[in-house]
């Protein structure tokens, strides 16, 4: 048998070396948060850096943004790319977009550079630049649109010319600690990494160009870091039970007049204009209808009909923002039945298969061009709706548990807050012993009653 003292000295050196390795995996851990999505895997954007030509003290690079993310995109007010140059850097001049600021540029007795700053901020340009100010996929007031939305718009690029620079592939130095804002927080960008030379094909296809040099640089999304608390939840019903399921309370935070003066308005407040054109108004600070849930969007899923073959939802998107128009909104939804979805209406539908198309349960819905494509701010046209019409796969089909409700709903690329699965509407006869917890008891002790009378009596 071994020595008492040989087992608690073996169990103290295990319990140091979990310390130790719990110590080093906690430092090792990277210092942002990691993005993923399980819906979209791969999506990202990418920001290409082409150097196309060499200056006497510099280059000309074409610096594009590419929007691979299936059903996120960039919204007004825009993107806000920003870096911190490797050595001393200016910028001479750009075309397509421009810094917010010019620094400091005393050093330079004439023609001074169009930005001095070692960490510049850059913005796209507004449409009705002049012609001669852009270059393509440029002047889009800062956003881009998803792929599957709009491919023709999911990309935007801009040039710039870079003095106090290196002038070959050797001595040029590219720039670091990339961040994009779009318009606030939530992309964390990795290290600028050579790629492959961009190639460029000309009019007719029948010359191809390269770029001198290409720097990559992959951008992720977190909604944890885009935002505090959520922005939009779903409220359910159905045809087959009276009730419904609201929003859970304060899904998008509680109304709070002490510590958060003015974080709502009533819809019949007298003073809801002057709340609209209030002191966020510049800002975009949101400012919703004051609800149990407080959030800016809420999706209502209904199930309406069902038929022999068939059955019926309709689905309610509602603005409770008084300050935005979402424009080119979309809307993503998860559920087992959408491999057979028969008939849309007043929606776009693309189906998304995030798993390599083993699984055709996840579709994207926007709204149709120049009919329901802008959600309008909240009141009595700020909304949009639809009725999907899904075949029944006689396997799998059922009213039951609440099988005919989303399983995860997003809306411009943010996670909705669900209700709880327990506060699902159920079928009459269905019900779950928790919706009426004196049944039972009242039924054994109106028996056990009776049985005590008949014996006395």
């Amino acid at each position: 048998m071994a020595p008492v003292g040989g087992v608690a000295g073996g169990s103290r050196s295990a319990a140091c070396c979990a310390v130790l390795l719990a110590a080093v995996l906690f430092f090792s851990a990277p210092a942002t948060t990691e993005a993923y999505d399980s819906l979209d895997p791969n999506g990202n954007i990418t920001i290409k850096w082409d150097i196309i030509s060499w200056t006497p003290d510099g280059y000309v690079a074409t610096v594009t943004m590419f929007n691979y993310q299936q059903f996120r995109h960039i919204s007004a007010p825009g993107w806000q790319l920003g870096w911190s140059w490797a050595k001393k850097e200016v910028i001479w001049s750009m075309v397509g977009a421009q810094a917010t600021e010019q620094g400091d540029c005393s050093k330079f007795k004439s023609a001074p550079p169009h930005c001095c700053k070692r960490d510049p901020t850059i913005v796209d340009l507004l449409p009705g630049t002049p012609f001669n100010q852009q270059i393509a996929n440029c002047c889009k007031a800062g956003v881009i649109k998803t792929f599957n939305q709009d491919p023709g718009n999911a990309a935007s690029s801009f040039q710039i010319s870079v003095g106090l620079a290196g002038t070959t592939n050797k001595t040029v130095k590219m720039p670091k600690n990339f961040t994009l804002k779009a318009p606030g927080p939530g992309y964390t960008c990795g290290r600028a990494l050579v790629g492959r030379p961009t190639k460029y094909y000309s009019s007719d296809g029948r010359r191809v160009t390269q770029a001198l040099m290409s720097w990559n640089v992959t951008c992720t999304y977190s909604q944890f870091l885009a935002q505090k608390t959520p922005t939009c939840c779903v409220s359910l019903s159905s045809f087959y039970n009276d009730t419904i399921v609201n929003c859970p309370t304060c899904s998008c935070g509680c109304q709070n007049n002490i510590t958060r003066p003015g974080s709502c308005v009533n819809d019949n407040s007298p003073y809801l204009q002057s709340a609209i054109n209030g002191p966020g108004k510049l800002t975009g600070q949101p400012l919703v209808q004051c609800t149990s849930h407080m959030c800016p969007i809420r999706i209502h899923w209904h199930v309406k009909l069902n038929y022999k073959d068939y059955w019926r939802v309709k689905v309610t998107i509602t603005n409770f923002n008084y300050r935005m128009n979402y424009t080119d909104w979309n809307l993503v939804a998860q559920h087992p039945n959408f491999d057979n979805i028969t008939k849309l209406f007043s929606f776009n539908y693309k189906p998304l298969t995030p798993y390599g198309g083993r699984i055709n349960d996840t579709a994207m819905f926007w709204g149709m061009k120049f009919y329901n494509d802008l959600l309008n701010q909240a009141g009595p046209l700020g909304n949009a709706q639809s009725e999907l019409l899904m075949r029944k796969d006689s396997e799998t089909f059922t009213f039951q548990k609440g099988w005919a409700f989303p399983r995860r709903v997003y809306f411009n690329g943010d996670n909705c807050v669900m209700p709880s699965p327990d506060d699902y509407p159920w079928l009459p006869s269905a019900s779950p012993l928790t919706k009426q917890p004196w049944t039972l008891p009242l039924l054994v002790f109106w028996t056990a009653l009776a049985t005590l009378l008949a014996y006395y009596v």
